[in-house]
């Protein structure tokens, strides 16, 4: 009877002390919020955005999960590639109680979401929208990014151009967007250092504006600049268009795209003879990063997709999912306080695919870097080399 009774004070002591894993497995999963352009004219990135968040998962499962193998569920939100859907995408995440979100392409897109998370106080990573505005132009506690900022291609192009493409007449084009205007702008402040030392000129800076079709007018103006270089900030649905009415009004000079203007939708768009030889300032391809987690992510992609991901920005939303994990495991908790603290100073250690990750006081990605890209007579985009 002795050893009966001892048979099961044992057997309720096991039920009572459970390995935490099992017991965080058991609980509900944790749902993180993607916001991102699922239709509307940028849903070819939002259909890599989600293509990319799932890999990462996946990853994150691999490596055993977090809070002892609890389990993260994606919910997904159809900002629809404009600012009025992307308030109402915001507001579905936020009425499902997310633990957090991963948000959004485009920054004029991403900016009234971005200001009703932070007055719900729900932490925000945007992943594809880089306007420096959206960190200081006010104060955003709960916005983070694992993109880079405008300020810093703006000035890589500047600086690319005139020394190494020896460009002496310099054009830039941006749209009407708050992320192509922006772009454009600080690319112009960063020329100033070449105007004033007489290295090079500024000879043509006006905006287009989006959804338009023809473009005759203003490059018509642009051909009669005759510039070195012609620097378009604006999306890939107008570059491709703008490339292939500027080659027939007889525009020559080198097209560079910024970071949103060059995929294989532009090169549709425009054409391949149209596209080939065309540039790009932006963050380096996913074929371009050589970090272990990286190799994996490709390879996963491959498996599922029969692809990989032909722009950066679904990269870096996978980064924001491996940002918010680590931070929810260091800090014990799915609690916004102690997400935040995890995420504005605790970071050491935590690798994402392009590299470690980290945030500055502002919620800035620190690290960032540019190359130029070209388009090749096969539609591949490689690394330019002048």
């Amino acid at each position: 009877m002795r050893k009966g009774k001892v048979w099961i004070c044992l057997c309720l002591a096991f039920l009572f002390v459970l390995p935490l894993g099992i017991a965080y497995a058991q609980e509900k999963p944790i749902k993180i919020g993607l916001q991102a352009p699922i239709t509307g004219q940028w849903a070819y990135e939002g259909e890599m955005a989600k293509n990319s968040v799932e890999v990462a998962l996946q990853m994150i499962q691999e490596e055993g999960g977090i809070l002892g193998g609890r389990k993260i569920e994606i919910v997904i939100a159809d900002d629809a590639s404009n600012p009025r859907d992307s308030a109402l995408a915001a507001q579905r995440l936020v009425s499902q109680r997310v633990a957090a979100v991963i948000g959004t392409y485009g920054s004029s897109v991403n900016e009234p979401a971005a200001d009703i998370y932070e007055a719900n106080k729900m932490i925000d990573i945007g992943y594809g929208s880089t306007a420096v505005k959206l960190t200081l132009a006010k104060e955003r506690k709960y916005f983070f990014r694992t993109c880079g900022r405008d300020d810093t291609q703006g000035q890589f192009f500047s600086e690319y151009s005139v020394e190494e493409m020896k460009a002496r007449r310099i054009a830039i084009m941006p749209d009407n967007t708050t992320f192509a205007l922006v772009v454009a702008e600080e690319a112009k402040i960063a020329l100033k250092q070449f105007l004033d030392a007489g290295i090079a000129e500024l000879v043509f800076y006006d905006a287009i504006t989006p959804g338009e079709k023809d473009f005759t007018p203003i490059l018509t103006k642009l051909r009669e600049t005759n510039p070195d270089v012609w620097y378009f900030t604006g999306y890939f649905p107008e570059a491709g268009l703008l490339v292939r009415q500027g080659r027939d009004l007889g525009i020559k000079c080198p097209f560079v795209g910024g970071n949103a203007a060059i995929n294989e939708d532009f090169i549709k768009i425009a054409g391949l003879d149209y596209a080939k030889g065309c540039l790009m300032t932006q963050e380096p391809m996913p074929t371009d990063l050589d970090t272990p987690k990286a190799k994996r992510f490709l390879e996963l992609y491959r498996q599922k997709h029969n692809t990989i991901p032909t722009s950066p920005w679904p990269v870096y939303a996978a980064d924001a999912l491996f940002a918010l994990a680590f931070a929810i495991d260091k800090a014990g908790s799915t609690e916004t306080d102690a997400m935040l603290n995890v995420l504005r100073t605790g970071m050491e250690g935590c690798d994402g695919i392009t590299g470690s990750i980290g945030f500055t006081d502002r919620g800035d990605r620190r690290g960032i870097i540019y190359k130029m890209y070209v388009v090749t007579e096969k539609g591949e985009m490689v690394v330019y080399n002048p």
